[in-house]
This record gives structure tokens, C-alpha cells and sequence, in this order.
């Protein structure tokens, strides 16, 4: 079976809880497509963000929340399947899942999904926290991502679960 054809990227933990999932509704603007009305492919990355930014101001994992703890969280995987393009002016759905890793990253899955329910694209991100000051890895779970894994384990997070 091919990554393409899996419905998940990521194997589940075993006793891991379920995601945590956000949607955000939008449409495409004339800035994100190509001469042809398509969305330009490299805008893809930029609408999984979007979902992962809202995902992360409601569990305590925003970018101004990384900048308090002294961290950053880049990217170091990308992966985007096409299956049908998005084209100007088009609505459509962004949805983006945080999966439980016991590491010190964030693994997220993502799904473009067409106002008709087609699949339009999907795909996933890698992020690895490093401490702001160095640039270097973080060797255990910075308190943070400790603190959102309490309150994802302890419940507080069900109006978000998958």
C-alpha cells in the first residue's frame, strides 16, 4: 500500500487518544491561482498552515505560545498529495489533525476537501521543537507540549477530538 492510498500518514500509538482536528472554511482568492484559475500548488503548504495555526491557538499551541516558552517549532517534513485541483473562487474546507507523539515534535495530518466532499489534496507536516536561543533540538518534551498532552489525556480537549 502506498502512502498515497493510506488513509492515515502516521501509525497510531497504542493508548494514544484521538486527534485533535479543526476545520476552516474559505475560498480560494484570485492571489492563489495560476493564469489558469487553478490554485498554484505551492499555496497548499500555506492552507495547511492555516488550519494548524487555529488547531494550535485552541490547545495552547500558537506560535505566540512557542515565542513565550522560548521555542520554535519548524518544519522539517512536508509531504502534499493532489488529487483534484481547487480553482478560483471555489469554497472549500482545510482540515487539520494534531496526532499524540510522545516525542519532542508535532506530527499533523491534512485534508483539502471540496464544498461537494471530493479530495482535493492531503498531506502532513513534521514540526521539531528547538529552543530559541541555540537553535538546538530539544532533547525531551519542552513543558509546553508537556502541558497540552496533560490537558489533551485529562479530556479538555473534547470539543477538538476527531
Amino acid at each position: 500500500m502506498t502512502r498515497r492510498s493510506r488513509k492515515a500518514f502516521f501509525e497510531t500509538e497504542p493508548g494514544a487518544p484521538a486527534p485533535l482536528q479543526w476545520d476552516v472554511r474559505r475560498r480560494v482568492r484570485f492571489s492563489e491561482v495560476d493564469p489558469l484559475g487553478i490554485a498554484w500548488h505551492g499555496r497548499y503548504a500555506g492552507f495547511f498552515e492555516e488550519a494548524s495555526a487555529e488547531l494550535g491557538r485552541r490547545c495552547g499551541l500558537s506560535y505566540r505560545d512557542f515565542h513565550d516558552a522560548g521555542l520554535y517549532a519548524p518544519i522539517v517534513q512536508l509531504h502534499i498529495d493532489y488529487f483534484q485541483p481547487l480553482r478560483l473562487d471555489e469554497e472549500f474546507t482545510i482540515r487539520g489533525r494534531l496526532l499524540w507523539c510522545e516525542g519532542a515534535r508535532l506530527n499533523s495530518e491534512y485534508e483539502l476537501i471540496k464544498a461537494d466532499g471530493a479530495l482535493a489534496a492531503r498531506g502532513y507536516t513534521v514540526q521539531l521543537f528547538t529552543l530559541a536561543d541555540s537553535g538546538l533540538p530539544c532533547a525531551v518534551v519542552p513543558p509546553l507540549l508537556a502541558a497540552c498532552r496533560r490537558s489533551w489525556l485529562a479530556g479538555e480537549f473534547k470539543a477538538l477530538q476527531a
